[in-house]
């Protein structure tokens, strides 16, 4: 088991460097080759017994490919796996000598009991590999001889730590909720309504974006597959979109949409049929993540009467939603909820007045 736990750690290491550097996993190698191969890397490496131990577990072509997956990625195994080995010569020492223990002092009972009464996972195994185990047991057995219920003593105790990992787990998210961040501020308006934002929604960090979105990176790649879909030949402009800051609230959208059953490639098909993303202010990123937003909630095939306007930052702040059109503009039909609004709220900051929406 504590094999498995480092090589688990490893291999989740690995896989996050990839998807930082790569913007992707690689794959694993074929489960029957990397069965034989690993089997070679660990003869002299690991000790006999744990190597046999290793090999005859149910998991052991998994493992396996995830420890030629680590070759390919560059680790050394001729010096991780010796380590390794280690730990784990340290782990069964420590568990026959708890045994050997526990066997003198006629303690075996008390392992059962524990096993019957605390569901399986890593807080029972804990308990019962820890070196203070043969104490507990020894005092569980006094326990029993003076009339103690000990059986629900144990149930009684995994309730209370329950209690306590999910009291822990409440003060921790009340910390994380207790501030709003800015990022999260100045994302309310018409391209996030009707998404729950989170409070500590920080944008200049991509990964954990997506994450506070509930967003995973095959369904992030997913969307962004859509869009290129919906923009033949614009590949250039579509990974413009994709590096904009304000990236993970259009693919929030399209998720939202897409769990409704909406037609979420219908929708982006209007961003090559109203093209005037093509100029304006700011970066043509950030353009068209308000374009493909726009895309988004209006009715598939719907365009804006003509082309959208040239936006310019006197009209945007005047269209601003936290100041309203003048009486000139609104006799020319134009709407707060137009594009300007979000080319407004790109090219500076949040408006002191606090949010509206």
């Amino acid at each position: 088991m504590s094999v498995r736990l480092v090589m688990a750690i490893a291999d989740a290491v690995r896989r996050h460097q990839q998807r930082q550097k790569k913007g992707a996993e690689e794959d694993l190698p074929p489960a029957e080759k990397a069965a034989v191969d690993a089997k070679e890397e660990l003869k002299d490496l690991l000790p006999a017994d744990i190597s046999a131990a290793l090999m005859a577990g149910a998991d052991w072509p998994q493992m396996a490919q995830q420890l030629m997956a680590l070759k390919q990625a560059g680790v050394d195994l001729e010096q991780l796996l010796p380590r390794v080995g280690e730990i784990a010569v340290t782990v069964r020492d420590a568990v026959a000598a708890n045994a050997e223990r526990i066997a003198r002092e006629g303690t075996e009972q008390w392992e059962k009991m524990l096993r019957e009464t605390l569901p399986a996972g890593p807080v029972r195994e804990a308990i019962l590999s820890s070196p203070t185990w043969p104490d507990i047991a020894a005092t569980m057995a006094r326990l029993d001889e003076h009339g103690v219920d000990v059986r629900k003593i144990l149930a009684s105790a995994h309730d209370e730590g329950l209690g306590v990992d999910q009291a822990v787990a409440k003060v921790l998210a009340a910390g994380e909720a207790s501030t709003t961040s800015r990022d999260a501020m100045l994302s309310w308006g018409p391209m996030s309504e009707g998404l729950d934002l989170p409070k500590g929604l920080d944008l200049s960090d991509r990964e954990r974006a997506l994450r506070q979105l509930s967003i995973g990176p095959r369904e992030n790649e997913s969307f962004m597959r859509m869009v290129r879909a919906a923009m033949p030949g614009r590949d250039r402009e579509a990974d413009l979109m994709f590096s904009a800051r304000q990236w993970p609230l259009v693919a929030a959208r399209m998720a939202k949409m897409d769990d409704a059953g909406l037609p979420v490639k219908e929708h982006l098909a209007g961003l090559m049929k109203d093209t005037s993303w093509e100029q304006g202010p700011g970066s043509l990123g950030s353009r068209l993540v308000q374009a493909a937003s726009d895309a988004l909630s209006r009715p598939p095939g719907a365009v804006a009467a003509g082309s959208r306007p040239k936006v310019s930052t006197t009209a945007a702040r005047l269209q601003s939603s936290t100041v309203g059109p003048t009486k000139g503009q609104a006799s020319k039909g134009a709407a707060p909820g137009e594009p300007a609004v979000a080319a407004h709220r790109e090219a500076g900051p949040a408006p002191k007045q606090g949010k509206t929406r």
